[in-house]
């Protein structure tokens, strides 16, 4: 599987959850997949043993800002719950 189709499958499975009508408690809930978790840690782990190809690094690259956003949703519902 290629670089984008990792990398699209991770963007996927957030839409997914959102899209499925995720509650806020869902949300505050949330963790990544096993494949994603997987993956992350296979890049992870060849980029200190060996070099990851462009296309790698950048796939590596974009999983932060996904984990960026999911933060900030989290932190937000929680917000949100705990005023209910």
């Amino acid at each position: 599987m290629t670089y984008k189709l990792y990398l699209m499958k991770a963007y996927e499975e957030i839409i997914d959850f959102i899209a499925a009508g995720a509650t806020t408690g869902d949300v505050v809930a949330y963790k990544p997949s096993q494949a994603t978790k997987e993956r992350v840690r296979e890049l992870i782990d060849r980029e200190k043993s060996t070099s990851l190809s462009e296309e790698e690094s950048s796939e590596l690259d974009h999983y932060p800002e996904l984990e960026h956003i999911m933060r900030l949703a989290k932190a937000r519902a929680h917000r949100y719950v705990t005023e209910q």
